[in-house]
Parts: structure tokens; sequence; C-alpha cells
């Protein structure tokens, strides 16, 4: 065997015994046997005078590059044997202690929400969809008949990235999506965060949850829509449960509806919660605009529907009589373990 091949082998050899070193004893007779003034380095560099000048080089410069790589290699491996070592001194574990148990986690009161939400509506025959969170204005906005001069398309009512992407500000960007890849009838219910730069207080947060839904074939009419929506109430609030609507107005819908029910804590009867009305706001809906269908390349003279859309934090708030939406986000484990 020559010289170049035997330092190729000593290096192999060395590798694989230093990466199993784990104590000093070992590591200093890892040193001897390949530094040592027997060691086969040495061994080596002793031999190479019957060699020709041009093989002296190479050898020679080779066997030095190995010993610093092993001096360096060897000197690495002792630091971490020492720090071991005085980690063991400092902190010794006794293995008889009993263990630390570990508490169980729990479903995040928003996610039991939601996922309450989308069942019921599963259960009518809708389908969940999904959508980007980072969307266009076209999709956000123009697509649901929002104009230009809109006060929501204002900088400062939105989360804009630049001048053509921003935050959904709700989750009807999904609508259009659904919209433009699949043709009537159709059934989905729309889960998702979305932001808008509100001020942070106890009923407003800049990020929230929606679940919105839609509907689309022939024949859709208003009576679908309430029918769908007091089903949902009554699952969701308890049969007893009394649902009205207010007229309102959507850009995306005509008629619209603010969707109203009677109060869960008095009844109806008139309390604090409820502002002594009797009725509490949950969601807003209506039948979806021309418009939006002409956007889609939808045919409005021969298909119709109906939208609709709640926040998840307000259903929240009223299901478990919470009044400062702050609390679902500020992580107290005191307020998240009563969720079990």
């Amino acid at each position: 065997m020559d010289s170049m091949a035997k330092l190729a082998e000593i290096e192999q050899s060395f590798k694989k015994e230093v990466e199993t070193c784990h104590d000093i004893q070992h590591l200093e007779d890892i040193r001897i046997k390949y530094l040592g003034r027997k060691g086969e380095l040495t061994t080596v560099l002793r031999s190479i005078s019957s060699l020709s000048i041009q093989e002296k080089k190479e050898v020679g410069r080779q066997a030095n590059i190995l010993k610093n790589l092993f001096s360096d290699k060897l000197t690495e491996v002792k630091e971490v044997i020492d720090d071991k070592r005085e980690l063991q001194k400092t902190a010794r574990i006794d293995v008889t202690l009993p263990g630390i148990p570990v508490k169980p986690g729990t479903v995040h009161p928003i996610t039991k929400i939601m996922s309450q939400i989308n069942d019921i509506f599963i259960s009518l025959g809708f389908r969940i969809a999904e959508g980007p969170e980072i969307e266009s204005e076209f999709y956000n906005f123009e697509a649901l008949n929002i104009p230009l001069d809109h006060p929501s398309r204002d900088a400062f009512d939105t989360f804009y990235l630049d001048d053509k992407y921003l935050l959904r500000s709700h989750t009807s960007n999904v609508q259009i999506h659904v919209m433009q890849n699949q043709s009537p009838p159709l059934q989905v219910i729309m889960p998702g965060r979305v932001y808008r730069p509100d001020a942070v207080d106890a009923t407003h947060s800049f990020m929230f949850h929606q679940v919105e839904g839609l509907m689309v074939g022939e024949n859709i009419k208003f009576p679908n829509l309430k029918g769908v929506l007091e089903t949902f109430c009554k699952s969701m609030f308890g049969s007893e449960t009394k649902t009205r609507m207010r007229p309102h107005f959507f850009p995306f819908t005509e008629p619209s509806a603010e969707v109203d029910i009677s109060c869960i804590i008095c009844k109806g009867k008139g309390c604090r919660v409820c502002s002594g009305n009797g009725w509490l706001e949950i969601l807003g809906a209506g039948m979806v605009n021309p418009k939006v269908f002409q956007a889609v390349g939808y045919d409005a003279k021969k298909y119709s529907g109906f939208a609709f859309g709640m926040g998840v934090e307000r259903i929240a708030m009223l299901v478990y009589g919470i009044e400062d939406i702050r609390l679902f986000y500020e992580n107290d484990i005191r307020f998240l373990k009563q969720f079990v």
C-alpha cells in the first residue's frame, strides 16, 4: 500500500473511532494511537525518507493536514466531554423521583364554536370551502359589488400589503373563488380568519373569525334563507330561540337583512346583555346581488341564491357569556382551562 492510500485509511479509521468516544481516557488512547511518538501518523512520516522528492512533498503535506485536523477534532471532543461532566456535577437527576404530570390541553373556545357552526351547516347539506387570506381587490371588493368609493376601500379601513394585495376583510372572497370554479347548484360555508384595523376593545379586534354561507341554484328564494337560518339558530342556541329579520344594506346582497335572536340570557324579557329590548344581533344575510353573479359569469336570470355571514367570536361570547373578546387571544390558562 502506498503512503497516500495509507493516509486515507488512517483518516477514515480516526473518524470512526472519535465519533464513538464519550470519555477522556478513550480520547487519550485515540490521541496516542494516531499522534503519539509511535502513532500511525508518525510512522508514515518517518517512512517518507525512502520516497522520491515529489512523493515526499505530497505525503508530507497531506500528513501535516491530517495532524492538524486530528488535533482540532480531539480538542473539540474534549470540550464537549468536559461540558457534559460539569453539567452532571451541577444538575444531577434523581430518576427515582415521581414524574411531573403533563396537563392535557383543551380545544380553544373559538375552535369549539366554529366546529359546532360547521357541523350544523354540514348537516343541512353545505360543504366547507377555504380560500386565501391574502387577496386581491377584485376578490375582496370588486366582484362583491363594492365600488372604489366605498368606505371599506379606504387604505385606513383595510390592511393593504401593497397597491395590489391586502388581508381579506371577510371570507366573502371565497364565495367568488367557488363560483368561478363551480357551476350551480352549490351550497358552501366559508370559515376562516379575517382582518380589519379596528381599535381593540371589549367587542372589537383587528383579527377575528367568520363563517359565511352561500347557496345558489334555480328558484332559490328568501324563504329558503329564512328557513336555513332559523334551523341554525335553534340548533346553536336552543329549540326555544326565536329569530327576526330587519331590513339592512350590504353591497353584495339585495334585499339584505340583519338577523336577530331572542336574548339567550333573559329569554326575550329584556336585560343588560340585550340592552333591554330582548333581541341580540348575530349575523347579516340576503339574496345574492345580480351584479355578483355577473362578475363570476352566472346567468342571473336563471340562477338565484342567498348568502349570510357571522362572527364566530360574537357567537362564542353569547354561548359562553363572555363580555370581553380580548380574553380569547390572551392565552391566559385560567380562562382557557374552563373549556373542557
